[in-house]
């Protein structure tokens, strides 16, 4: 029996989940190395997978940080009011891209430390090509983790208008 995925099925899927996540941690990771700290995770799909919020995401430049997206979000009000809504609606594919991301050894979780690291790509590997229709997600993802990690915890979702 054959089933049709929609394209939210397509879209919304713990491999791809867990590639996003992989660059959002190279981004998080590129200047000082640290890993993210793990609550972060849980806001890269609900901005990536949101197609009007990737698209100011991509329309913001990586130089002008968090909080001129968030102003840019914020202009509607309750644009930036539903980030929070969706990374609840979220959390189980977040999870679940997480443990793909653990699993196939892009991503290391520190228990102790609660933080997350993307594995540096093996130099024998070459960068992996996506579908056109998920391009987007990884300069995005590594673009967001890059503002978080100029910020705390506490200042992202303050940012962002979310409660952990």
């Amino acid at each position: 029996m054959s089933e049709t995925l929609n394209e939210l099925d397509i879209v919304q899927n713990p491999a791809i989940g867990a590639y996003t996540l992989w660059c959002f941690g190279l981004g998080f990771q590129n200047e000082d190395g640290n890993p993210a700290t793990f609550p972060l995770v849980f806001l890269v799909l609900p901005l990536v997978l949101h197609k009007p919020t990737l698209e100011v995401i991509s329309s913001t430049r990586k130089a002008s940080g968090l909080a001129l997206f968030a102003a840019k979000l914020g202009e509607k009000r309750e644009n930036l009011l539903a980030v929070h809504e969706r990374a609840l609606a979220l959390r189980r594919l977040s999870l679940q891209s997480i443990a793909m991301g653990v699993g196939s050894h892009l991503l290391t979780l520190d228990y102790t430390a609660a933080t997350i690291r993307s594995n540096a790509p093996d130099s024998s590997l070459r960068k992996p090509k996506v579908p056109e229709r998920i391009r987007d997600f990884s300069g995005a993802a590594d673009k967001v983790g890059w503002w978080f990690s100029k910020l705390s915890v506490h200042q992202v979702a303050s940012t962002l208008a979310v409660v952990f």
